[in-house]
């Protein structure tokens, strides 16, 4: 049973990563992205369940949750697109994590669509992250203009509307009028803004010399956790919510 679990770790790897160099900072803070999912998901998965009540799509707390979470993940995407490029990329090893990132997509549709049906998930995070991880390649080697343009996506897509975006087919877009019925929607606007002031952040913190906040490292019990679940967050994103339902249908409809 170990090769086989061993396999399917590696398989589900976060996207980006430079050779076996790993940087405990960005680990540890897409590990704090992960277990705040997973408090988002959880506490969602007993609303469905009617263990409590909230309104998860107009309760301004749990708006700005879910904003903080998209936020931490999306500028850690631009980082990582940093550090996948900065001392050349592998290309192999990118469209690898590429496709199996577009797979999972493909499942989290498929799984949304069996669960909710009138809500399915057809351009959700880790959809948001293929289009994205293609788009910013190129915006790689650029430093300063990521960042302007980064904050004029963000304002675009935070402030403009119009009736043209609400077509189905350009709803990955961004701009719409009204949020479309579906479970996780993360459209290109503003969020692609995110990922270049994260591509920003990156140039700027991890370069020749690295500075001491990129090499800090912490052998606290906290950070190891958090930075081990960042290293497998998109392994824990596939599987969290099936084993939440499932243990929650045998405790609340079984």
């Amino acid at each position: 049973m170990a090769q086989p679990a061993a396999a399917l770790s590696a398989l589900f790897k976060t996207l980006f990563g430079h050779g076996s160099q790993r940087y405990v900072l960005v680990d540890a803070l897409r590990g704090l992205a992960v277990a705040l999912m997973i408090v988002y998901h959880f506490t969602f998965d007993l609303d469905y369940f009617g263990q409590v009540e909230i309104d998860f799509y107009n309760d301004p707390f749990w708006l700005a949750f879910r904003a903080l979470i998209v936020t931490l993940f999306l500028g850690l995407v631009g980082v990582s697109l940093h550090l996948a490029t900065w001392r050349g990329l592998e290309w192999r090893r990118y469209l690898r994590r590429l496709g199996v990132v577009a797979a999972c997509a493909g499942l989290v549709s498929l799984g949304s669509y069996l669960v909710f049906p009138d809500s399915m998930i057809y351009f959700g995070i880790l959809h948001f992250i293929v289009v994205a991880s293609i788009l910013g390649l190129p915006m790689a080697r650029f430093h300063r203009l990521n960042l302007v343009l980064g904050l004029v996506l963000l304002a675009a897509g935070l402030s403009l509307q119009h009736p043209l975006f609400d077509h189905p087919g350009l709803h990955w877009v961004g701009l719409m009028t009204h949020k479309p019925v579906t479970e996780d929607y993360v459209p290109l606007l503003p969020w692609f803004g995110v990922v270049l002031l994260g591509i920003y952040l990156g140039r700027s913190l991890y370069r020749e010399p690295l500075p001491a906040l990129a090499r800090w490292r912490s052998d606290h019990p906290v950070v190891r956790v958090l930075a081990l679940g960042g290293r497998h967050s998109l392994f824990i994103y596939m599987v969290h919510q099936p084993l939440f339902f499932g243990v929650l249908a045998l405790i609340f409809v079984l």
